[in-house]
This record gives structure tokens, C-alpha cells and sequence, in this order.
């Protein structure tokens, strides 16, 4: 889960750690085994209810994907898009190939990178697969996420054709979760700057089943995913 601080800080921003899942993923590879890894709120494996991914032993540590053999169901998110407009994510996605991220605006490193990794993987595709691809931005701060705020930051800092959500910070938590992905409220410290706490995982959903069966971390490159979108828009293990 990544921990950052919004620009304008009066003291230096705390360095981030890496999701606990994708540490878990190398350990498993590593062993080559199966297991079944946790992925609930705060980073930590919890009982049931929890979003669990299976990982199999057959994992390469050395390829950014990791292909989960348990995917997670598309969340049953229905927020804001950057129009003011109602987005059912699972209806408006359906049948296509998709990329969901979880962050926001603020974020002075990670967001506005992975964002722009991934604009410019998708511009290295034939026209044809471009407009394939969804990629959907989900915000972690949406009282200061508008869809206004989102409409003029996701041209900037990856690809005008993105889609930005908001809406209340509950749903969007749940649905976070549903996918494995741990986020806190955005916490206001005393000096003035904003903490916000995410997890900073990449999740691709096939479009022939609708599930998301593919994992990328914040350190994906743009080679990573330049060579990964084609299979992914296929529907193929990358």
C-alpha cells in the first residue's frame, strides 16, 4: 500500500512500501508452490469476505504480470464519470478488455506515473486495439476528486480517452476490496498536508470472461505493458 503526501508539505514525504501482495507473490514464485494470498483491507490476509487471488507456483519473478489462477469478479461499482454522468462499471465494460486503478489526483508520484506508463504503452498499439482498451481511473479522494478535477487532470497525466469515476468513499472502498486492494480515507495532518493510503496495483480484466486475471505493481514499466496490452486485449495470459 502506497503512503503519500500531497505536494506542499512541510515536512518530507514518507517513503512508500510495497504492497504486501506483491512481496507475497515473489515469495510464492519463489518456493514454487501454490497458495492462497489474502488480499483485504490494510494489506493484510484476513478471513472470509476477504478478496483472495490464488497464485501459482509457475509464476516468472522476472515478468511484471502476475497471473492469478482465482480471479477476482468485477467490482459492482456504479459512480460519477467525468461528465457528471451515472458509470455502471460492469455494464459499460463488459465484453472488453480493461485496466482499473485506484488513486487520486494529489498523488505526487505513483498515480500520475503508472497513469502515464500505461498512455503510452496503449499508443504504441494498432488504432484498432486503442480503442479496445479501457482503462478506468478510480478515485481514493473524492471529496476533492470531482468529475471536474478528474476531466482536467487524466488528459494531463495519461490519455484523454481514460475513464475518470468518483463518488462516495464507501462504495468505492468496497469495490477496492472486491479486487483486493486496501484504501484508507485520506487523512489531514496537522501541518496541512493530506495522507493518502492506497494500494498501487494494476488490475486486467479479460474481456472473454470479464474477470481480473492479471496483476501488475507500481513498478510497470512502459515496456512491461507494451508488451503485455496485446495478449491482455485478447483475452491471453501475458
Amino acid at each position: 500500500m502506497s503512503e503519500e503526501k500531497t505536494p506542499g508539505a512541510a515536512t518530507a514525504r514518507p517513503g512508500r512500501r510495497t504492497p504486501l501482495v506483491i512481496a507475497a507473490v515473489a515469495i510464492v514464485a519463489a518456493l514454487g508452490i501454490t497458495a492462497a494470498v489474502g488480499l483485504g483491507d490494510d494489506d493484510k490476509p484476513s478471513g472470509s469476505g476477504s478478496a483472495v487471488a490464488e497464485i501459482s507456483g509457475g509464476t516468472d519473478p522476472t515478468k511484471a504480470a502476475t497471473v492469478l489462477d482465482r480471479p477476482f469478479t468485477k467490482p459492482a461499482l456504479v459512480l460519477t464519470d467525468t461528465k457528471g454522468e451515472k458509470y455502471d462499471l460492469r455494464e459499460r465494460t463488459k465484453g472488453k478488455p480493461t485496466l482499473i486503478y485506484f488513486g487520486y489526483t494529489h498523488c505526487p508520484d505513483v498515480c500520475p506515473l503508472t497513469m502515464s506508463n500505461i498512455a503510452i504503452a496503449k499508443k504504441k498499439l494498432p488504432k484498432a486495439d486503442q480503442d479496445k482498451l479501457q482503462v478506468v481511473f478510480v478515485t481514493t479522494d473524492p471529496e476533492r476528486d470531482t468529475s471536474a478535477e478528474l476531466a482536467k487532470w487524466l488528459p494531463a497525466a495519461g490519455d484523454p480517452s481514460f475513464t475518470g469515476l468518483t463518488g462516495d468513499f464507501s462504495a468505492i472502498q468496497a469495490g477496492a476490496r472486491q479486487i483486493g486492494i486496501g484504501i484508507d480515507p485520506p487523512k489531514k495532518e496537522k501541518d496541512g498536508s493530506v495522507v493518502s493510503m492506497h494500494g498501487a496495483q494494476v488490475i486486467a480484466f479479460s474481456p472473454t470472461t470479464d474477470q481480473g486475471y492479471v496483476l501488475y505493481g507500481e513498478d510497470t514499466s512502459v515496456d512491461d505493458y507494451a508488451e503485455d496490452l496485446p495478449k491482455i486485449i485478447k483475452g491471453e495470459n501475458p
